[in-house]
């Protein structure tokens, strides 16, 4: 039996193992740098927290373990109907929309408890070489340890810095494609207030369209229909992308009273938080994915090492499970 190993615990990897369940595998594992599920930069919310997930025309076609995918989360209470008034928001004609009440990661943490994997956190891997047929790959902590399959879920950038036998192994060709891969980078900002705390707008989420500093804001628990009054509101803001891009490297603090006086400004009711957490998202959104790869790139066939993840595909929702998809395919047609 394969021992497999999934390198991403985001909604691609998530997705991906859940779809690999029940196929002729042996010990399914799923390692992330994080601290938890996501696919983003911390454990609270992946890359996609805050937004609403659109679901395209005729996307329910599509089946995730036996099931139409959306469906099954639907029916599972992990998303919702979009019911809240989000100003701004562009909807095209046949689409769905719908909100995870808990969050995205909650759609990850989902998929991974359904693959039945062993998923293992601040498992940060460094090295892939070939060792006896096998893959050996090596983490800043613990000793390495060999897979017959191993799935690259990471943003692209981050697939290029690997080092070991994985650097010759890419040939020309796809390195040429995997460095075209661009993406958006911006910051998030969370609020936190205390129970009871009332923000008077008269919307869930905004998406603001001249402001040079916010393009997103969000009254987390309205816009996710989770209001109580035992549970305290949480304020999410999204930057822009320029924003973004021109204080990638600059100091936090600093980033974060830039934000917050942009705020004051479009929001002067806002009540002082009890607490603000300030993210970097340096792969925020792909802007330019691997032309013609079908959600995914096979870098070695025996033993089999393929990548994948939104930067295969496009960076929303289904763009991540079309790669798992991909991805699964290609793993059970090597069995």
């Amino acid at each position: 039996m394969s021992r497999v190993l999934v390198v991403g615990a985001g909604l691609t990897g998530g997705a991906c193992a859940s779809l690999l369940r029940g196929a002729a595998l042996g010990r399914v594992e799923v390692w992330d740098k994080a601290r938890g599920a996501g696919g983003g930069p911390h454990e609270h919310e992946p890359r996609h927290a805050g937004r609403c997930v659109h679901c395209r025309p005729g996307r329910a076609v599509h089946h995730v373990r036996g099931g139409p995918f959306y469906e099954e989360l639907l029916s599972h209470g992990i998303l919702q109907q979009l019911t809240a008034p989000i100003e701004g928001m562009v909807v095209k004609k046949g689409s769905c929309n719908y909100v995870a009440p808990q969050g995205i990661s909650s759609v990850v943490k989902y998929y991974l408890k359904q693959s039945g994997a062993d998923v293992f956190y601040e498992q940060h891997v460094t090295h892939i070489s070939l060792r006896d047929g096998k893959w050996e790959v090596s983490r800043k902590t613990g000793p390495p340890e060999l897979f017959d399959i191993v799935i690259l879920t990471m943003p692209v950038p981050q697939i290029l810095s690997l080092q070991g036998d994985i650097v010759n192994i890419i040939n020309e060709s796809q390195k040429q494609q995997l460095e075209s891969v661009s993406y958006s980078s911006r910051y998030a900002l969370g609020l936190f207030y205390e129970a009871g705390t009332r923000i008077d707008v008269p919307w869930a989420a905004q998406y603001l369209t001249n402001n040079p500093c916010i393009r997103f804001i969000s009254i987390d628990n309205k816009k996710r229909n989770i209001e109580s009054p035992e549970i305290g509101p949480s304020v999410v803001v999204h930057t822009t992308v320029t924003f973004g891009s021109e204080y990638l490297d600059s100091d936090p603090t600093e980033v974060q009273q830039l934000i917050l006086s942009y705020l004051e400004r479009i929001v002067p009711s806002l009540p002082k938080p009890s607490s603000i957490k300030c993210q970097k998202w340096r792969y925020s959104q792909v802007t330019k994915a691997v032309p013609n790869s079908l959600g995914q790139m096979i870098l070695h066939t025996q033993p089999l090492l393929v990548c994948g993840g939104d930067g295969f595909t496009h960076s929303n929702f289904d763009g991540c499970i079309d790669s798992a998809m991909s991805l699964a395919e290609v793993v059970k047609s090597h069995l």
